[in-house]
């Protein structure tokens, strides 16, 4: 689809006709490339049941504030006529009063659902789950279902689902698929045609994570919300997985060293950007600061032997990047549930042994390089080149050792004080490796060349 330009009058009633027979995915596209008055005028323009459709697809940016542009019972109508999880997303967005201004005017049960939703922490499966699903009574032919699926599927969320239902407690008894569904005899009792097992479900505060790990570990389409046995609401698949790429974003932006960002990067406002991005880098300068303060203890060190400030940058680096590899391992073990906080243990032995094999790897190569170089006459380290070379391989095995070791544990000691893993950014980490490893490096040197250069 071709980006359209900002438009006023006509125009935009045009170009909102063309919109009218676009493949959805592509107009929300197109109005995410757009500034916000250009989108709002647009969508004034486009028919009702297009409206719905477009504010239907979580993809569309800012659709709070596109929902607060719209004429208030225009808006209200939209509201009631969406999904109810995606209604719920955008009133979550909203602030007062406009939020309490379109509550008020929607129908009381479908308010009561929405404050319902709004009332659970965000993050939650109550805070996704829709009401729109399929339940029908345990006592219901495989014709008669089919029979109401039809009727009701154009203003249900999923179909592919059947829930059976206990119709005066509401407590969930079976589920089925449609597959089964299709595949039963018409006159079949439907709990005759359903597993004979009870359905894997969550309750209302289980978080989004383990969500999206039960419907990839069950290969499944919804999972049920249920509070002591009653069936509240599914979360569907393509819910969680809109919800895991915008936390996978956050985690991605954390983990860069700065605060996750509320908008697109094209969206970001230049002011906005800066101060998303000017606290974290504050935070790590201040922190690289102690690097300088470890340089100046030893400087009575680096002007007997000048050439081991060559080495530096070298041993500085190694060790974060060692210290990162490990962080981002863990960060996203803990994220899958492949390990939990109790199992520190068991990856700081494992570790252990990877970082000095690691830095013994990286050791060699930097023995053999200064050798090399000194042999080749590339660079002349003096008579004590093989202590300096054995100070850089010692160095080196330590150095990464610890950084593997202390990027490992960061990600625990995080969450067990109640932070998000994702904070242990991989800047922070190269911080705090860069200033332990001068003291390693320079205390090795000490021993080493100690009566010699030193």
């Amino acid at each position: 689809m071709n980006e359209f330009s900002p438009v006023a009058g006509g125009d935009a009633i045009a170009i909102a006709r063309v919109l009218a027979n676009e493949h959805i995915a592509d107009i929300v596209e197109a109005l995410n490339q757009e500034p916000r008055e250009t989108a709002s005028e647009l969508l004034c323009e486009v028919p009702f049941e297009r409206l719905v459709e477009i504010f239907d697809q979580p993809k569309l940016n800012g659709a709070s504030e596109l929902v607060e542009a719209l004429p208030r019972i225009k808006a209200g109508r939209l509201l009631a006529a969406m999904s109810v999880d995606r209604a719920a997303d955008i009133l979550r967005d909203l602030y007062e009063p406009a939020r309490s201004e379109l509550l008020g005017g929607l129908a009381p049960p479908l308010r009561a659902t929405l404050l319902a939703i709004l009332g659970y922490p965000e993050g939650s499966a109550a805070s996704l789950m829709t009401t729109e699903y399929v339940s029908v009574p345990p006592d219901w032919s495989v014709a008669r279902t089919l029979d109401y699926i039809r009727k009701v599927e154009r203003t249900r969320e999923t179909v592919y689902a059947i829930y059976i239902v206990d119709p005066q407690t509401h407590v969930l008894l079976r589920s089925t698929s449609l597959r089964r569904l299709i595949a039963g005899e018409p006159d079949e009792l439907i709990m005759a045609i359903a597993p004979d097992r009870a359905p894997i479900t969550v309750s209302p505060l289980t978080d989004s994570e383990k969500v999206a790990q039960l419907i990839s570990k069950y290969d499944l389409l919804a999972v049920p919300v249920v509070d002591n046995g009653k069936l509240l609401g599914i979360v569907t698949i393509d819910d969680i997985i809109d919800t895991m790429i915008s936390e996978t974003t956050e985690d991605v932006h954390r983990f860069g060293g700065m605060e996750a960002l509320d908008e697109p990067y094209m969206k970001m406002g230049f002011l906005a950007m800066i101060q998303k991005r000017a606290g974290w880098l504050c935070a790590l300068f201040i922190s690289e600061m102690l690097t300088a303060n470890a340089m100046q203890s030893y400087e009575g060190e680096l002007e007997k032997a000048i050439v081991l400030t060559l080495f530096i940058p070298l041993i500085m680096s190694s060790g974060g990047n060692s210290g990162s590899q490990a962080t981002s391992l863990v960060i996203r073990a803990l994220a899958l549930r492949e390990i939990g906080l109790g199992d520190w243990w068991r990856v700081a032995l494992r570790e252990l042994p990877t970082g000095l094999v690691l830095g013994s790897i990286l050791g060699l190569v930097g023995v053999c390089r200064i050798a090399l170089w000194q042999y080749l006459g590339f660079y002349d380290y003096g008579p004590h080149s093989p202590l300096i070379a054995m100070t850089i391989g010692t160095t080196l095995v330590g150095i990464v050792t610890f950084g593997s070791l202390s990027g490992s544990m960061l990600p625990f000691a995080l969450k067990r004080i109640g932070f998000d893993p994702a904070s242990a950014s991989a800047p922070f980490v190269a911080t705090l490796v860069d200033v332990t490893g001068l003291v390693i490096y320079f205390s090795v040197a000490l021993v080493i060349l100690r009566g010699t250069l030193l």
